[in-house]
C-alpha cells in the first residue's frame, strides 16, 4: 500500500516502503561485490609477487586453502587462468600477467577509498593537515598554497612549519597526513611521491674571496665556520652533508646552529661563515651576500612528499602533486631538469 499524500497539500511521489528496502538491499549488495573483489585482487596481486601460496598466505594473514579458492573464484569469474600450478611452482600466465598491473591500479584506488573514510570517520572530512620544512623559501609556500587550491578547492588545507623528524613521528601518529620532508631518513611505513634533488651552492659575504670565484671548490672553503640547522631537526640529513664535506676536503672550524633568514644573514656578514642553499634560497639578491655553485654540485637537497602507506587519499596526493610542481616551478638557474636519475623507493629528479 502507498503512502498518502501529505495533509498540507505536498505533490511529492508516493514512496512504497517495500522500495526502499529493496534499494538499500541493492546499494549494500552492490558494497558487497566490492569488497568481495577488492579481497580477490588482494589475493591474485599477494600471490603473484610472492610466486607461492603459503608465502601469500602468510603475507596476507589467511590460511591457504580459502587464498586457492579465491584464486579459483576469481579465474572462474574472469573466464581466464591466472597462474599454473604444479607441485613445487607457482607461475603466472601471461594472461595474469597482463592483469597484474590493472589488479594493483584498482586496490591503489580502493586504499585511497579507505583513507578518504577513515578520514571522515575521525573527523577530518573537509581538512587536510600538512607540514612543510622551515627553509622552504616564501615563494615556494604561496605557490603550493595557490595549487593546492585550484586542485582541491573544496579541502581545508592547514599547513604546519616543521622538520623532517618532527613529520616523521607526526606522520607515525597520524597527526599529520602528509608531508614534505629531507632525504635522507627512514621512510619505513611511508607512501613517497617523486624525490626532487635540488643542487646546493654556497652562500658567503660579498667580499669574501671565494666569491669571486665562477664555483667553488668545497676545499676552499677551509676555515669557514658552517651555518646548518640544528642536527635534531634531521640527523640523517645533517650527517650526511658533513660526511660529503669532508670527503671533498672541507671539515668546517666550527658548526653554528640557525635556520631563520634574518639570523643567518647577522651570522655570514658578521663572522668568517658561509651557508649552504640553493640558488633560490632567502638571500638571493642580497648586495652582501653572494652565491656560488659548488664545484661538481657535491651537494644536492632532496626532498619529497610523504605520507602513511595506504592512507593516501585524493586531497593527499593532490598535495604531493601540488608540492612538486611547486617546487619546479620556484626553482632557479639553468640546471632545471636533467632527470630521472633512478632511486629506490621513488625516482630522483634534478631541479
Amino acid at each position: 500500500m502507498s503512502v498518502p499524500p501529505s495533509p498540507r497539500g505536498d505533490q511529492r511521489p508516493t514512496v512504497h516502503v517495500q522500495d526502499r528496502y529493496r534499494s538499500w538491499i541493492n546499494q549494500s549488495s552492490v558494497w558487497l561485490l566490492v569488497v568481495d573483489l577488492i579481497r580477490h585482487l588482494q589475493c591474485f596481486v599477494a600471490v603473484a609477487e610472492e610466486l607461492h601460496f603459503g608465502r601469500a598466505a602468510r603475507r596476507l594473514g589467511v590460511a591457504q586453502p580459502p587464498l586457492s579458492q579465491r584464486i579459483q573464484r576469481l579465474e572462474r569469474e574472469l573466464g581466464v587462468r591466472l597462474f599454473e600450478r604444479s607441485s613445487r611452482h607457482v607461475t603466472i600466465t601471461k594472461s595474469g600477467a597482463l592483469l597484474l598491473d590493472e589488479a594493483r591500479q584498482l586496490l591503489a584506488h580502493s586504499e585511497a577509498l579507505m583513507a578518504t573514510a577513515r578520514r571522515i570517520q575521525e573527523g577530518h572530512s573537509g581538512l587536510l593537515r600538512a607540514a612543510l620544512p622551515p627553509d622552504i623559501t616564501g615563494e615556494t609556500v604561496a605557490a603550493i598554497l595557490a595549487g593546492f587550491q585550484e586542485r582541491a578547492g573544496g579541502v581545508e588545507l592547514e599547513l604546519h612549519e616543521s622538520g623532517t623528524s618532527e613529520q616523521l613521528a607526526r606522520l607515525a601518529s597520524h597527526e599529520l597526513d602528509v608531508g614534505l620532508i629531507h632525504h635522507p631518513c627512514d621512510v619505513s611505513g611511508l607512501e613517497l611521491g617523486p624525490v626532487l634533488r635540488h643542487e646546493l651552492g654556497v652562500l658567503l659575504p660579498h667580499d669574501a674571496p671565494e666569491a669571486r670565484l665562477e664555483t667553488v671548490p668545497l676545499a676552499a672553503l677551509t676555515g669557514y665556520d658552517l651555518i646548518l640547522f640544528p642536527r635534531a631537526h634531521a640527523p640523517a640529513v645533517h650527517d650526511d652533508l658533513l660526511t660529503t664535506c669532508a670527503r671533498h676536503g672541507y671539515t668546517p672550524a666550527a658548526v653554528r646552529h640557525g635556520q631563520g633568514p634574518s639570523f643567518i644573514r647577522g651570522l655570514l656578514l658578521s663572522s668568517r661563515a658561509i651557508a649552504f642553499g640553493p640558488r633560490d634560497a632567502h638571500h638571493a639578491g642580497d648586495p652582501d651576500l653572494s652565491w656560488r655553485p659548488l664545484s661538481g654540485a657535491p651537494l644536492a637537497r632532496r626532498h619529497s612528499a610523504a605520507w602513511p602507506k595506504g592512507r593516501g587519499d585524493a586531497a593527499v596526493r593532490a598535495f604531493a602533486d601540488t608540492v612538486t610542481d611547486a617546487l619546479g616551478r620556484t626553482a632557479a638557474g639553468p640546471d632545471l631538469s636533467t632527470g630521472p636519475l633512478h632511486l629506490r623507493p621513488a625516482a630522483e629528479y634534478w631541479i
